[in-house]
């Protein structure tokens, strides 16, 4: 077995001493999933980090054990630690761009995982990698072994970490958010592999990820994370049909479903406090909606619970007070608001057509030889036609490459002059692709998008204050310092993020808290438009109702429409008033969300919805 054993990691940082994890106690067997689930900034992947021994450079373990099979891992010379990586422990990272060399073809990137750690040699190697690379479903791998990591989505980018780390064949499998970049099918695919790995090899599962879903298909064990604690430990049939702790209860009641389609989510007031600070009492007491007095200056300890669980809770202490509410009750959880900032807009009339896409194709030049000359082109987009109402959200569905990112960075106009664009795209009548100097200046604040990846579509060199009064500075140029310093720090209580992000630089934050960033700067500009492109794909639960809870009140405000591009059909059952599925560039299924979910025509959209994992029923009654 691989055990975690009071682990204390700590962290220097110019606010102080950072305790990233504080007395992490874990036991993972063979051939068992053991998920750790919390918000970002809860400690999750700190915790892979430092079962690893790969904690950054400002990071140290200061108490506690890791053992694998009884040997203290944090025992062993760092030359011990090479075997031990990926050999009999593997890890898939959170953001697979910065995890693979960009100037190494993936397929180099494989066979040396597989030479260091396995017998096999030169053209065996190389077999294997083809055979991993189609098994975590990456279309033509001979072909795509010689490609580099650059040429491919994000998804597929994700999928070949995966197969570089399975391949290897390690013992235990560290897999931080493993599926978040992948589509449905893909997901499915993925997941399968792993259960069919624990079956065949008894692999040991680490499963860190905010899709609780996913956990309820795939855990025996569920340990919930908060502020670098672990907070309730349960059966994963335990966990969903009958959660302890208020966080617990209150994660399960804020995913998106269709049958809360229309109400505010059970969103959680606030964020996950700064670990440099000194805890009194309970971490998640100014957040907690059953808190009463000792909670503030009395620090819970894991108590244990029948059936083996345990629970961080005074609620379940024998001194509870009698006016504390009943463990067994269901609670009254508070639906947190999300007030809307005064925005300048004006409300348009309910069913006007804003957006109006007719035929839309984007082919890529393919260019070969020295000289680059192009040879031909790529149909990334074949003919799409879609309507958006004011006020109205239009969900784009489909697989990794189908052609929904490309859709949407073409209407934005962010494909000029890398690709041709034929077809119409026609925002209040005028077409898009037709504007230039002023004009085009002002359709750019009518429309905005967030990006998939914030990693890469934030700038390293600037603090987030500066990210987001850049497009202020370039779209608002009526706005004063005051008022844009005024503006700014209210976007940033909306997305979730304390206002001392300001100061911030985006390394600074976790995958979460980067993407929160992202959707405040769309936001800044008061868009008519947003192209949002996986928005809430890297978020956890509770800050993905407090996102869908904002774009939802702005809509109903302000009149804003979203082009919704998204894998996660929860969110577009509880969002969307229309889908497109979209498959290999065309659109294979459109129409009414309630339609096309419900009682799909198309044998593809049918697939995709098959796929889709659920949280049992029990669990969120």
């Amino acid at each position: 077995m691989l055990e975690i054993d009071d682990v204390k990691v700590a962290l220097d940082s110019e606010a102080g001493i950072v305790r990233a994890i504080d007395g992490m106690r874990l036991t993972l067997r063979r051939g068992e999933t053991f998920a750790l689930v919390g918000e970002s900034g809860c400690g999750k992947s700190m915790t892979a980090l430092a079962l690893m021994r790969l904690l950054p450079e400002n990071g140290r373990i200061t108490q506690g054990q890791v053992r694998l099979d009884g040997a203290d891992l944090l025992a062993l010379p760092e030359s011990g630690m090479r075997a031990i990586r990926g050999g009999r422990i593997g890890m898939i990272f959170q953001e697979p761009g910065t995890s693979l060399n960009p100037v190494m073809r993936i397929g180099e990137q494989i066979v040396e995982a597989i030479e260091t750690h396995t017998e096999l040699r030169g053209a065996a190697a190389r077999a294997r990698a083809i055979e991993w690379l189609g098994k975590v479903g990456i279309p033509e791998p001979e072909r795509r072994i010689d490609d580099y990591p650059f040429r491919m989505s994000g998804g597929q980018k994700q999928r070949v970490m995966i197969a570089m780390t399975l391949a290897a064949e390690p013992d235990y499998l560290v897999a931080d958010e493993p599926t978040t970049a992948l589509d449905v099918t893909i997901q499915a695919q993925i997941l399968d592999l792993l259960k069919d790995l624990q079956k065949e090899r008894g692999l040991g599962l680490l499963l860190i990820t905010h899709d609780l879903a996913v956990v309820s298909g795939m855990a025996h064990q569920v340990a919930l994370m908060y502020a670098g604690q672990i907070i309730e430990v349960a059966s994963a049939e335990a966990f969903f049909s009958k959660p302890l702790h208020p966080y617990a209860r209150l994660l399960l009641r804020a995913l998106p479903e269709a049958d809360r389609r229309g109400e505010a989510l059970a969103a959680i007031r606030g964020t996950v406090p700064p670990l440099w600070l000194r805890f009194e009492g309970c971490r998640f007491e100014p957040r907690c909606d059953r808190a009463f007095g000792a909670c503030a200056t009395t620090r819970p300890e894991l108590i244990d619970q029948p059936g083996g669980r345990s629970v961080r809770c005074l609620l379940y202490a024998e001194d509870a007070p009698a006016s504390a509410l009943a463990p067994g009750e269901a609670g009254v959880i508070e639906r947190i608001e999300v007030v809307p900032r005064a925005i300048a807009a004006s409300t348009p009339k309910p069913g006007q057509r804003l957006l109006e896409v007719d035929r839309l194709a984007v082919r890529f030049p393919i260019r070969k030889g020295l000289l680059q000359r192009t040879v031909g082109h790529f149909d990334a987009v074949d003919g799409v036609s879609f309507n958006i109402e004011t006020g109205r959200t239009l969900a784009l569905v489909g697989e990794s490459g189908c052609g929904k990112t490309t859709t949407g960075k073409a209407i934005v106009q962010l494909l000029r002059g890398q690709a041709l664009i034929e077809g119409t795209a026609r925002l209040d009548g005028r077409d898009l692709f037709t504007l230039h100097d002023d004009a085009l200046h002002e359709a750019r604040r009518a429309i905005q998008i967030i990006f998939q990846d914030p990693f890469a579509s934030l700038n390293p060199r600037m603090r987030v204050f500066d990210i987001l009064e850049e497009g202020l500075l370039a779209l608002c140029t009526d706005m004063d310092a005051p008022a844009r310093r005024a503006a700014l720090e209210k976007l940033v209580d909306q997305v979730g993020l304390r206002r001392d992000a300001l100061e911030r630089y985006p390394h600074e934050f976790s995958g979460g808290q980067r993407q929160r960033i992202a959707i405040a700067r769309a936001l800044a500009v008061s868009p008519r438009l947003i192209v949002c492109d996986e928005p809430t794909s890297a978020l956890d639960v509770s800050v993905q109702a407090q996102i869908l809870n904002l774009l939802a009140e702005l809509q109903r405000e302000f009149g804003i429409s979203y082009l919704f591009i998204t894998h996660n059909i929860g969110v577009v059952e509880y969002i969307a008033d229309a889908v497109v599925v979209m498959q290999k560039g065309r659109v294979e299924e459109a129409g009414p969300a309630d339609r096309v979910l419900g009682s799909p025509q198309s044998d593809y959209t049918r697939t995709l919805l098959a796929a889709v994992p659920r949280v049992a029923q029990t669990a969120t009654s």
